[in-house]
């Protein structure tokens, strides 16, 4: 923990061009931290909090991060930041990016090995998967992107452009109806083309089932027994807001290994020790092996995250969304549950919603079923009483829960801007459009 602590922190990463949101907790100013790939020069700084506000990639915009800043360099496109931190509120900042050690002890967090596989050894390696995990990638049925098995007859079919699949990563480890009796046939499984608003689900949804006094043994099991392949968004849809909350259209960590796909090649790079592991199982035979990503591959992800910093300019980030949510505004929430039938359509396909009802049924079963707190009689409770009875106030709830309640209870947002639950709404209410308007209404 970086609190009451005074430490030298180290980090190494890839430079894409992309915004870091300055309104996190603890910082009031509405600024940005941008990275440049361009930069290649080194330079020795002492700035202290507020008093030298300089960006990385010389403009002097930036915010100073509450902590000293003593050196930043510049290779490529890779950056090293080393600051002592003196701000425990910058610890949300910090853990997107840095190794907490000890000074004197401090590592760097590399994790730059690219796999460069030819097409058709791609094609040899999927089937390699195949002999001892099963394999499940987007298949486009009926018009749209979505999870399917993988078999030799179809791995030339998985569809790699694209962004979301309708079926978001949780459904994987948190299934929609579980028998938590019975035992579970244990399976190794392989998700590969996974988008970083579905990564970025996972750090809430492990606080929650990894994280307290009590693992959800199922959850945890089907963790460790799946590999996750993450991928790069090559397009947007209009509802995608991932930068609005901090987040890039490209993995980043809560996966294994980061796929990235180019001119008839893949390129794969791990992310995590278990992803090294299982790449080192086979024999990839790449046609090289890089330090670094190819140029071009870094320019299609900053063109993709430029794109949604231009589409997203008025959505409210985290911040300025929990603020605003937080007023009354009454007659905001009636006017957009005016059109809100309750299906519950924007909870089920929320990769971080995770409310599950437990029943009880014959032959000592106990299945766990998901629910959602937009269907009727989701909060009553003994005697009739339900504190969330009108649509209204179902409707603000699932706002504050995402801002709001997750944030304060497991330090991790509840929505990575996916836009699921816009394109999922028969109501047609817009998620962004509803932030905008209660926070143009102060």
């Amino acid at each position: 923990m970086l609190d009451q602590v005074n430490r030298l922190q180290i980090v190494t990463c890839q430079v894409q061009g992309h915004r870091r949101k300055s309104q996190e907790n603890g910082f009031s100013e509405a600024t940005e931290l941008t990275f440049s790939s361009e930069t290649h020069r080194d330079c020795n700084l002492d700035s202290k909090s507020n008093s030298k506000k300089c960006r990385p990639d010389g403009t002097r915009n930036g915010h100073g991060m509450g902590s000293r800043l003593s050196k930043m360099s510049f290779r490529g496109d890779l950056f090293r930041l080393c600051f002592r931190a003196t701000d425990g509120k910058m610890k949300k900042v910090l853990d997107r990016y840095i190794v907490d050690q000890p000074v004197g002890t401090c590592k760097e967090k590399t994790f730059m090995k690219v796999f460069c596989l030819p097409w058709n050894t791609w094609l040899e390696f999927l089937r390699d998967i195949l002999k001892e995990y099963q394999l499940i990638a987007p298949l486009v049925r009926d018009g749209y992107a979505d999870f399917g098995e993988i078999t030799a007859a179809n791995c030339d079919r998985i569809k790699y452009a694209g962004n979301t699949t309708t079926t978001p990563l949780k459904a994987f480890f948190f299934p929609i109806k579980e028998n938590v009796i019975r035992n579970r046939e244990k399976s190794k499984r392989v998700l590969l083309g996974v988008p970083n608003c579905d990564l970025a689900a996972l750090e809430l949804l492990d606080s929650i089932y990894l994280g307290g006094d009590f693992e959800d043994h199922f959850y945890k099991e089907s963790r460790e027994n799946t590999v996750i392949f993450g991928k790069d968004c090559d397009d947007i849809k209009d509802s995608c807001h991932c930068v609005s909350y901090g987040l890039n259209p490209y993995s980043e960590k809560n996966g294994d290994i980061s796929m990235s796909y180019m001119e008839g090649c893949v390129y794969l790079s791990p992310m995590s020790a278990k992803g090294e592991t299982f790449l080192a199982k086979f024999d990839l035979s790449p046609s090289e092996i890089l330090e670094a990503l190819p140029e071009q591959v870094v320019l299609n992800r900053d063109s993709i995250a430029t794109q949604l910093n231009a589409q997203t300019k008025d959505v409210p980030d985290e911040k300025a969304s929990r603020i605003c949510i937080e007023k009354e505004n009454h007659e905001l929430w009636r006017k957009h549950a005016s059109t809100c039938v309750s299906c519950g359509a924007c909870s089920f396909i929320c990769p971080t919603c995770h409310c599950f009802l437990l029943l009880d049924r014959k032959g000592f079963e106990k299945v766990k079923n998901w629910d959602a707190c937009q269907l009727p009689g989701f909060s009553r409770v003994a005697a009739g009483e339900d504190p969330l009875a009108k649509l209204s106030e179902r409707l603000k709830f699932r706002y504050l829960c995402k801002f709001s309640y997750k944030p304060d209870m497991f330090h991790a947002l509840a929505c990575t801007g996916c836009g699921r639950c816009i394109d999922a709404c028969i109501g047609k209410i817009n998620k962004n459009e509803v932030i905008t308007q209660a926070f143009q209404q102060g």
